[in-house]
């Protein structure tokens, strides 16, 4: 045997090894008076922290008429504040030797720093100043408001197959039942052309409040010292009312559905499907997790083989996991290969699917989806970021915290039986939405 075949091997065996040894994360929680929820982990390990604060508001959370405002506030919270000018909490942070930024998705708008230890005093301050007193100016606001139009145009309108990950998915889900994931976390442009600075003040005061908001802090941290920046710089900001919850009301689908949507600026077709799947903490979870990696990540994938591979009816296959803290949804994406009929590519994709809703998949196919499981455990907690992530993940989308130190062996465990019952339900073609997109006649 070849020395890189015999290396190969031994990796395997050893990774296929079941164990239920998790990374502990020692963590300290507690709650300010004012409601602002706080997550300590101590690690001297490198000599920085991550300062990593979650609003509970996304996309999901708005209404009808504000549509994109969740958007909007990721950007609107670097347009200064009391004691900070426009676009000076940045130069601070770099100054420092940090760096920062933000992420909205349907359920939380996250903003996170990472800074040397020494200035973790800085990163709290600057992020307490902007939950006091945002500068929410009729300035601000037409200016962001173009910001955000200009992401639009540069990220959904201008590339080709984006309005099928960006958009396609959120056309699944019943509008009148379901309206929290029934749009998409970019927004309506002519909801934020009609927005006032009125209302924007209100989503804030509603949704940027203390008692709406996890703080975690990781890294090389003393607990006493962090305590007491925390509540200097936090304790005083007043609570809010609680925000109403959201609500989806969904159902696993009864009728396949189909779009077909023309594409500009498409040189090939595409095939995306989309399933709606139970909300990220439902026992399925795992089996669907593993499906996911079973069906479409990496060369080996049984997308990526029989469509690439085998018939090469396709040039690219992939699926794509959208976890949700009331449904999820699995993307499944093919683009054509050139001279390729789309309608065949699409009945391939649907076949590959039913196959394994059918039969199932092998103990082989099981086996490395767990140890690349596994791998993505261990190796997404290796910085004070990734680890502070994992925390705000736990506290967001699953019941306890304490969840992160057993959720690996839920994955562990998964059988073949899971597996099937889990593709039975879930994948069925009745639970489907295909869209295609075409190219213009000629290409």
């Amino acid at each position: 045997m070849a020395r890189s075949s015999l290396i190969a091997t031994l990796l395997c065996t050893v990774l296929a090894i079941p164990s239920s040894a998790q990374q502990r994360i020692e963590y300290e929680d507690y709650r300010l008076d004012n409601g602002l929820r706080v997550i300590l982990v101590e690690d001297h390990s490198v000599p920085v922290v991550t300062i990593d604060l979650w609003y509970n508001v996304g996309s999901g959370r708005e209404s009808r008429e504000r549509s994109g405002f969740a958007h909007l506030f990721e950007h609107m919270m670097y347009q200064g504040s009391a004691n900070v000018a426009k676009a000076e909490m940045l130069q601070l942070v770099e100054r420092a030797g940090g760096t920062m930024n933000a992420t909205p998705n349907e359920d939380r708008t996250a903003y996170f720093q990472t800074l040397p230890a020494n200035r973790l005093n800085l990163g709290l301050w600057l992020e307490a100043d902007r939950m006091r007193s945002l500068a929410i100016t009729q300035e601000n606001l037409d200016n962001q408001r173009e910001t955000v139009k200009e992401e639009r145009r540069l990220r959904l309108d201008n590339q080709p197959y984006a309005w099928a990950i960006l958009e396609a998915p959120y056309l699944t889900y019943d509008s009148t039942t379901c309206f929290s994931y029934a749009h998409s976390v970019i927004g309506s442009m002519a909801n934020l052309d009609a927005a006032r600075v009125e209302d924007v003040q209100a989503f804030f005061d509603l949704y940027y409040t203390p008692n709406n908001a996890t703080l975690t802090v990781v890294g090389d941290l003393d607990p006493r010292e962090t305590r007491e920046f925390i509540q200097q710089y936090f304790g005083d900001i007043p609570p809010a009312q609680d925000p109403p919850a959201p609500s989806c009301d969904w159902s696993v689908g009864t009728e396949a559905q189909e779009m077909v949507r023309p594409d500009p600026l498409a040189n090939l077709p595409m095939v995306a499907v989309a399933y709606r799947f139970p909300a990220h903490d439902d026992v399925d979870t795992p089996a669907l997790s593993l499906l996911d990696l079973i069906l479409g990540s990496g060369e080996s994938s049984r997308l990526n083989r029989a469509l690439v591979r085998e018939n090469k009816s396709a040039v690219q296959a992939q699926t794509l996991m959208m976890p949700r803290r009331l449904s999820s949804t699995l993307l499944v994406v093919a683009i054509a290969n050139q001279g390729a009929n789309v309608d065949d590519l699409k009945q391939q994709m649907h076949d590959e699917i039913a196959r394994i809703a059918q039969e199932g998949v092998t103990e082989e196919e099981l086996q490395k989806a767990k140890n690349a499981y596994r791998s993505r455990n261990v190796f997404g907690r290796q910085t004070t970021f990734q680890v502070a992530e994992q925390v705000q993940h736990f506290v967001h989308y699953h019941r306890s915290l304490d969840d992160m130190h057993t959720d690996l062996e839920r994955y562990l465990s998964v059988t073949h039986d899971d597996i099937l019952r889990a593709a039975g339900k879930y994948l069925a073609r009745e639970n489907s939405y295909t869209f295609l997109l075409v190219p213009p006649s000629g290409n």
